[in-house]
């Protein structure tokens, strides 16, 4: 039988954070091993192909450090890197291991949520750009309509702990009429970014009464366990002793100070090189 290791968490910088935070919750049992590309990032506003070595890079050296599961808690990786990974480079890299991302777990349920059928989606430009939200929503639900708008400055501002400030406000409310504008009846808006929840009440202020607000955290944890419980194969591969480990490309020092902002709890990383 195969050594048992972590589950591997992956994200450009902090936003994946957001999606650990949420899996300790609901599956406290298992080994977490999380990696900040921070040295690298924005992933947000790069090119498909920079996306994509750069998440192969990750995806190789949780492998290295003997992961058998790897999530891609980051909507840029998801949408640029995740499919071509699965479909390219798994089959010769590691055939019995898998990469999962965060885009399909929340397509697969945003329907259940609209009464309206039209949906608006909040994220980076290279999330929007790749078209990955209306895709993935029109394979499962073809009725629904999607809309999309770019925030560029959210990211930034959650990074720089300016949540507060007015003219945070000021660049919520200028994306969110944006978006109302674009479908005046979306009855779901999705945080498609895993910063975007650090700011889910300042959001909250300006998205109209009728419509529910949704994070990917909560639902990415339920769709992981639900893929545990259908892939034994996997599961009995992920090692049970609730630890968790933190590693980043950047500054410990910054990682953790900000990390503990998005983890919600303290946290102490170690440095590691990725790519050349």
């Amino acid at each position: 039988m195969q050594k048992t290791a972590p589950i591997g968490v992956f994200d450009s910088g902090y936003g994946g954070l957001t999606v650990l935070k949420e899996l300790v919750s609901q599956l406290p049992q298992y080994d977490y091993m999380y990696l900040g590309d921070n040295a690298r990032a924005p992933y947000g506003t790069r090119s498909y192909e920079t996306v994509y070595h750069y998440t192969l890079d990750a995806v190789k050296w949780f492998f290295s450090r003997g992961c058998h599961l790897v999530i891609l808690a980051c909507n840029t990786a998801s949408a640029k890197a995740l499919r071509t990974i699965q479909q390219n480079d798994l089959p010769n890299l590691a055939p019995e291991k898998r990469v999962l991302g965060v885009i399909r777990p929340t397509t697969e349920i945003i329907g259940q949520y609209s009464e309206t059928r039209e949906v608006g989606i909040l994220a980076t430009k290279g999330t929007v750009a790749s078209g990955s939200y209306p895709i993935e929503i029109a394979r499962f639900f073809p009725d629904i309509k999607t809309y999309q708008e770019v925030c560029p400055m959210w990211v930034p501002i959650i990074e720089n702990d300016e949540m507060d400030n007015p003219g945070t406000h000021h660049f919520i409310k200028k994306n969110l009429h944006a978006l109302f504008h674009k479908g005046e009846n979306i009855d779901v808006v999705l945080l498609a970014c895993t910063h975007y929840p650090l700011m889910r009440r300042q959001i909250e202020e300006y998205v109209p009464v009728q419509a529910t607000l949704l994070t990917q955290g909560e639902i990415v944890a339920s769709s992981l366990a639900d893929y545990l419980q259908r892939h034994p194969e996997i599961e009995e591969k992920c090692s049970k002793n609730g630890n968790l480990e933190f590693f980043t490309t950047d500054s410990v020092e910054d990682f953790n100070e900000k990390g503990s902002m998005f983890f919600g709890g303290a946290v102490r990383s170690e440095h590691v090189n990725l790519g050349n």
